[in-house]
């Protein structure tokens, strides 16, 4: 039996909840950015208004208002308000099957192989989630229904806004294999580049190539989309309540000054391993390394990774162990816009590990204890009612990311 899966991709989805949040905005163009202040001054979402001026994702500030002058930026973004609304959206198509994958907040495949038999066909379910998710959110989702996961995120694509298109194993090649290669799935710009150097331009082409020369430029990526192209994929997608295993965890910031000196750099870094620390303890987890990825003012970016002795869970440890590691491999040819740290080597918390007769265990155990118990006090009475005096005073992070959402654990 084919499979029978859905792509639903809500449009243009956080300037359509400030439309929702705020009907006055309706007959406006608009455009959700970051700040500018905080050096995120693109844009992230737009209306059809706007877009019909020719704004674009990803356009700066500036760019968007050259093109459409009267457009109203929204440089706030409420992010708790856009997960709301996607909790929403999830609740709906739970309705109808409990096979998802997310694809960020605004984007969702569904499996609803098992589904037909009580609520129709695929189409059915599709034209039905459209008119639920308008009636009862306020918004549109424009809806792919095909026999894999790529077909179905292509047909989300081709039509927008609140439209259902299909793409089955007897049109396919007749609706896909014409569109530019970079439409599918895991072709970003440099795999377009290589691909149109050799003359492989639309999808098709690609999938008339032979696998064997595919694999030669591309490697085994090569593979993966000369599958996907061709409709070979035999694609799973888990119970929405399947957790996968977590491999890494990682948190950056670009700050909103340049980093000039090793001070402000160990400040961002602690501040980061917080974070860190916290999603260590929520998911239970201890790390057998850390990554650190600097870039610097010319964009320039410098990877680091370093195992750690023992495994661990400390914020403060985890922070230590990168900055040591920063200092001995940054020389400071530049000043430094953004930082990423990240833990690597996970397991849970309660396998068993090899511990370093070298340290003061004990010690380590009586730091670990109180960096819980700040966390558990945080997560009780609210953001930051506890934190490091190092972390107290001003610092070049934008306010938008200076707390932790302890509150997550709660919703």
């Amino acid at each position: 039996m084919d499979k029978s899966i859905l792509h639903c991709d809500m449009n243009n989805f956080y300037a359509s909840v400030e439309c929702v949040l705020n009907p006055d905005l309706k007959e406006r163009p608009i455009a959700v950015c970051g700040n500018e202040k905080e050096r995120h001054g693109i844009v992230l979402a737009k209306n059809y208004k706007a877009k019909d001026k020719g704004v674009k994702t990803g356009d700066t500030i500036w760019q968007a208002k050259l093109k459409c002058p009267d457009i109203l930026i929204i440089d706030n973004p409420r992010y708790d308000e856009y997960v709301k609304f996607s909790k929403k959206a999830l609740d709906i198509y739970k309705r109808f099957t409990d096979k998802i994958e997310s694809m960020g907040l605004d984007e969702c495949w569904l499996d609803v192989t098992n589904s037909i038999k009580l609520f129709g066909s695929p189409k059915t379910i599709a034209d039905n989630l459209r008119e639920i998710i308008k009636n009862e959110l306020g918004l549109t989702i424009s809806v792919g229904v095909s026999f894999n996961k790529t077909f179905a995120k292509l047909g989300s694509d081709l039509k927008k806004p609140d439209a259902t298109t299909i793409i089955s194993k007897d049109n396919f090649k007749t609706i896909v294999w014409d569109l530019p290669v970079s439409y599918l799935l895991g072709v970003g710009r440099k795999t377009k580049t290589i691909l149109n150097k050799n003359f492989i331009y639309t999808i098709g082409d690609l999938a008339k190539e032979k696998p064997d020369r595919i694999k030669y430029l591309l490697g085994k990526n090569g593979i993966t989309l000369y599958n996907e192209a061709n409709g070979f994929e035999d694609d799973t997608i888990n119970s929405v309540d399947y957790i996968e295993e977590v491999k890494s965890i990682s948190h950056g910031i670009t700050t909103v000054k340049d980093l000039e000196n090793n001070d402000e750099v160990w400040e961002t870094i602690f501040e980061l391993s917080q974070e860190i620390g916290y999603k260590l303890m929520e998911k239970e987890l201890i790390a057998g390394g850390v990554s650190l990825v600097i870039k610097n003012s010319d964009l320039y970016i410098e990877q680091y990774q370093k195992k750690f002795t023992t495994f661990e869970k400390s914020a403060i440890n985890i922070a230590k162990v990168a900055y040591k590691l920063f200092v001995d491999r940054y020389n400071w040819n530049k000043p430094i816009r953004t930082i990423t740290i990240g833990v690597i080597y996970l397991k849970k918390q309660n396998e068993p590990i090899e511990l370093n007769f070298f340290e003061d265990n004990e010690f380590k155990e009586k730091i670990e204890k109180a960096e819980n118990c700040m966390k558990e006090l945080n997560i009780k009475y609210g953001s930051e009612v506890v934190k490091n005096a190092t972390l107290i005073k001003k610092n070049k992070l934008p306010n938008s990311r200076r707390k932790i959402n302890y509150d997550n654990k709660k919703q």
